[in-house]
């Protein structure tokens, strides 16, 4: 999922909500004026501007209402990243509990989303996590669409960091993953995967980087997805581990070009430094084997992992990174963070240099749009390059 939403109504929300309502409020209270001991009747409610009946929603919509089982809100406008710059997105957050309701379900959540920008790019999703009753079963699922102007450097490390392969091309893609996973024991899951993945590549200055792979693909997986998780909320946790592994494959008779399959290990941990502080430590390794198309390698960079980075300008058959951040609740609605992390991406094991492990930090700000869902606007750091990210959710 692209970098997508985010407002400059946001920021309005949030420095001029503390502005107009203090006359209105008096007005809907219902009380009686008094002037020279006389009674005055009670005064109407003023009927609200538009720009008053945003602020209201914005300031309302991290207060779910008690008697709903669905809480749906909307959010939209101009945004911009350093990959798609300007754009314009809309963004429809849905959080609802299955079953009857009862504490010991955890809270599904669903978004879908749409984003069109000044350079071309477009992308329409949806994503999401449902939880059935007593939480036996958990589906995961992502189904994206996407068209974006975007550049290729080349294979590997040593391609990747010379600014003069950057080749500009066209990246048309529409992929979907999901996975449907049972509750084994305490915290523990398993359930199947799936992957399905279209890439092309159209309109390239030049295709000499891409070594006479087919420029579109078409790939189907099947796996395992297996982990344990204890986090005390999924978008915006405070608490606990979550380690998991999902194992796929693209063998042939599932109409694959080449056999080819991944590993993809996570590692998350989350606990309190002091008053309103989290930090969050992510180890995340993604390692293919086989013949991996380039569509499929493993990257770098990114809205989720080393942030700053262009993402996919570093891809190999592996990569690995790590991330420690550390988030600090500010007053009301409004968080920082900051983050240190490194990462690299090798052919095999025994190609990892450390002089190729690429350095990130960076600063974000968080508010929170609805309980426990924050909008984020990051700005990270990397070598040779920086990148501005706006998206919804914590990165891990």
């Amino acid at each position: 999922m692209r970098y997508f939403w985010t407002l400059i109504l946001l920021v309005c929300a949030i420095s001029a909500k503390s502005a107009a309502l203090d006359e209105d409020m008096l007005m809907q209270s219902g009380m009686i004026l008094m002037t020279d001991s006389m009674p005055v009747e009670p005064v109407s409610p003023k009927k609200q501007n538009i720009i008053q009946k945003i602020i209201k929603y914005f300031d309302d919509t991290n207060k779910p209402p008690s008697d709903k089982k669905v809480d749906f809100s909307l959010i939209g406008g101009p945004a911009y990243s350093s990959d798609t710059k300007f754009s314009v997105g809309i963004l429809g957050a849905m959080l609802y509990t299955s079953g009857d309701n009862d504490l010991a379900t955890m809270q599904s959540s669903a978004s879908l989303y749409t984003v069109f920008s000044t350079t071309g790019y477009y992308n329409i999703g949806l994503r999401g996590i449902h939880f059935t009753p007593g939480n036996k079963w958990r589906g995961n699922y992502k189904l994206s669409f996407f068209s974006m102007p975007t550049y290729f450097w080349g294979i590997g490390y040593d391609v990747a960091s010379k600014d003069a392969n950057k080749t500009k091309y066209l990246q048309l893609n529409a992929e979907l993953k999901a996975s449907f996973d049972y509750h084994l024991f305490d915290n523990c899951y398993i359930g199947p995967a799936i992957h399905f993945s279209y890439m092309q590549a159209k309109n390239a200055d030049s295709y000499v980087l891409w070594n006479g792979e087919p420029l579109h693909t078409f790939n189907y997986g099947i796996g395992v997805n297996l982990y344990y998780d204890t986090r005390d909320c999924l978008t915006a946790p405070h608490s606990g581990w979550y380690i998991g592994m999902i194992q796929r494959s693209y063998p042939r008779f599932l109409f694959n070009k080449g056999a080819f399959s991944s590993t993809d290990i996570t590692v998350s941990n989350y606990f309190g430094a002091w008053r309103d502080a989290v930090i969050a430590v992510n180890l995340h390794g993604l390692f293919t084997y086989g013949n991996t198309p380039w569509s499929m390698l493993p990257f770098l960079g990114g809205s989720y992992t080393m942030r700053g980075y262009y993402e996919g300008r570093y891809r190999d058959k592996n990569a690995i990174d790590i991330t420690m951040e550390l988030r600090q609740h500010i007053w009301r609605r409004n968080s920082v963070v900051v983050w240190v992390g490194a990462g690299s991406v090798f052919p095999r094991f025994e190609n990892l240099r450390l002089q190729e492990i690429l350095p990130n930090f960076g600063v974000g700000y968080r508010w929170e749009f609805k309980k426990n869902v924050n909008v984020r606007l990051d700005f990270g750091i990397g070598k040779g390059e920086t990148g501005i990210i706006f998206n919804i959710n914590e990165a891990f």
